[in-house]
């Protein structure tokens, strides 16, 4: 039954869910010239042909044809395409699944949901079409770069009560990391700052007077040489924060392309990901009331030529 608040109009396409646009009230002969005005990068002669295989429709599932007429309040649905994508040569793991979870162990390089250059070669997408779950949803996200832990709800039903473990703060997050040894620093730190995307480079995130917003805690596991195997637990879940903190304290994550400096590799080198694992989860089940602690079978391989 047609349900407005959630429809099903388009099923999902190779673990590619249909993205959806509202249409407001406006000046538009057609649809179509909505939908050009609307999302410009597509251009209308691909919007033609994706109207005629099928692939736009309206909320109540009726096919959209470049010369129906305009209407408003509505929402159009559709696949959202590429013309192409960098191919991540890396496997995903599944840690943990039952009814209401999975956990899955991202690779390094992976965005966890689709956005930019990246849409079938994200963590969501990939687990979508591998394990036919529709329904799959991330409740928190990692840095592209990050390997690692990535906890997904399964149900819909139980899906707010794990986002708010995360909202609320209840979940415990362990990260490791390997970056230089100073032995001039007392550990275990804790780090408190406020954490603010850079004004001048949009992708970078940089620390700022004012109030804290992030909270770190450092710790030292392993020296080998100049550089040491660190344990990150961060309270807060801003962006980038363990990169920044870890650079604010002199300490920069190995092949950090983003701090202290910018130095992307070129596309396709994979040689050299960011040191730094999502290790552990735990948290009290808010479901099942069952102590969750969940680990990574994913480990961070130290540098050939230690110091290097």
């Amino acid at each position: 039954m047609y349900n407005p608040d959630r429809p099903s109009v388009l099923p999902i396409r190779q673990g590619v869910s249909p993205s959806c646009v509202a249409v407001p009230a406006g000046p538009w002969p057609t649809l179509l010239d909505f939908l050009v005005h609307r999302l410009p990068k597509v251009s209308r002669e691909d919007w033609v042909q994706r109207m005629a295989r099928g692939d736009v429709v309206c909320e109540r599932g009726r096919p959209v044809t470049p010369d129906r007429p305009f209407e408003h309040s509505i929402r159009l649905f559709y696949y959202r395409e590429l013309a192409s994508e960098p191919q991540i040569p890396f496997e995903v793991g599944v840690v943990y699944q039952d009814e209401h979870l999975l956990v899955a162990d991202k690779p390094h390089f992976m965005p966890v949901t689709p956005g930019g250059r990246y849409l079938h070669e994200t963590l969501l997408v990939r687990l979508k079409h591998q394990l036919g779950i529709a329904t799959l949803s991330p409740i928190h996200r990692i840095d592209r770069e990050t390997a690692g832990l990535v906890l997904f709800s399964v149900d819909p039903a139980s899906r707010g009560a794990y986002q708010a473990l995360f909202r609320e703060r209840e979940v415990s997050k362990r990260y490791e990391a390997i970056a230089p040894w100073r032995p001039e620093l007392s550990f275990p730190i804790r780090r408190q700052s406020r954490i603010v995307e850079d004004p001048a480079q949009f992708f970078r995130c940089c620390e700022v007077p004012g109030e804290p917003n992030a909270d770190s805690t450092v710790e030292v596991l392993e020296v080998r040489g100049e550089l040491a195997l660190y344990q990150l637990s961060p309270v807060t879940g801003k962006r980038h924060q363990l990169r920044v903190h870890m650079n604010a304290l002199g300490l920069p994550i190995l092949d950090d392309h983003f701090y202290p400096v910018v130095n992307d590799p070129p596309e396709g080198d994979y040689s050299q990901p960011l040191r730094l694992l999502a290790r552990a989860l735990a948290f009290d089940d808010p479901v099942t009331g069952q102590a969750r602690h969940f680990l990574s079978r994913l480990s961070l391989h130290w540098p050939t030529k230690p110091g290097a």
